[in-house]
């Protein structure tokens, strides 16, 4: 069996917080043997259409979105936590592909940094799924 292919849509917005998931995400890919490709995008509201693009092109086994949004003194902060969620969700029910969603949406940055190694999560969950729905289509033919 090939190595699995994910596909890595990461927000650059909250860099700091969205380069430590990044750095666990890559650490979870290694350790996995998985082949990856990175696309990077402004925040956490563009990373479903990117997402859509990967999975319209066939090549991977599954997709993680990672990104970070920290509440703000504004409703700003509801508006983009609930849409990306909302168009992460419409990408993995339309496209059948698995879609990890590793946006963290925390209170304040410490919250966030806290939860670093939630890359790595989002990786472990993408490739469970990757491996399910591989071994769903071989149970069925």
């Amino acid at each position: 069996m090939n190595p699995p292919r994910i596909g890595v849509v990461h927000s650059r917005f909250n860099e700091e917080i969205c380069n430590a998931l990044l750095e666990s995400a890559r650490a979870e890919l290694a350790r996995a043997g998985a082949q990856a490709e990175f696309v990077a995008v402004a925040g956490a509201l563009e990373i479903p259409l990117a997402l859509q693009w990967l999975a319209q092109s066939g090549r991977f086994d599954a997709l993680v979105a990672l990104g970070a949004v920290i509440r703000g003194d504004t409703y700003h902060f509801e508006v983009v936590s609930n849409e990306s969620a909302r168009g992460i969700t419409e990408v993995a029910l339309e496209s059948g592909l698995p879609v990890a969603n590793g946006v963290l949406t925390t209170d304040d940055e410490a919250q966030a940094l806290a939860r670093k190694e939630k890359g790595a999560e989002a990786v472990r969950v993408a490739l469970e799924m990757a491996r399910l729905r591989l071994d769903l289509a071989a149970k069925w033919r």
